[in-house]
């Protein structure tokens, strides 16, 4: 059975989708963005705009009932990929010694013109 995720400590989704859906012990979220909970994007470089988004993401799979720590794989969004060091450095900081499987894709535009955005699947 499917169970949709949706909390208030994470921006609401802005169209036909749900923040996560979790199925057989496992949590999917859809594509976070630095948005504030109300729904603001927040301003500043790609490091400022990456915490909101793990910020997001934690709610997200707190709601889950589960964490950062339980993560399987990752798949980051960036506007502009020489942005990639900069936001790695906070993903350091965000996942410690924990090392989930990657992607980071560089992409023409994304919503709200922000400048990264990450999906990630997680175990519960």
């Amino acid at each position: 059975m499917m169970n949709a995720i949706q909390t208030r400590e994470a921006p609401a989704a802005i169209g036909p989708y749900c923040q996560a859906m979790q199925i057989e012990g496992l949590v999917y979220t859809s594509g976070q963005i630095p948005l504030t909970a109300a729904g603001e994007l927040v301003q500043g470089d790609i490091q400022v705009q990456a915490r909101q988004v793990f910020k997001n993401l934690r709610a997200v799979l707190a709601e889950a009932g589960t964490s950062l720590d339980r993560v399987i794989k990752t798949t980051v969004f960036l506007q502009d990929l020489n942005d990639f060091g900069q936001l790695n450095a906070v993903y350091a900081e965000e996942f410690g010694d924990h090392k989930p499987a990657r992607s980071t894709i560089q992409v023409a535009r994304l919503p709200v013109d922000a400048k990264v955005e990450i999906e990630v699947t997680a175990k519960i």
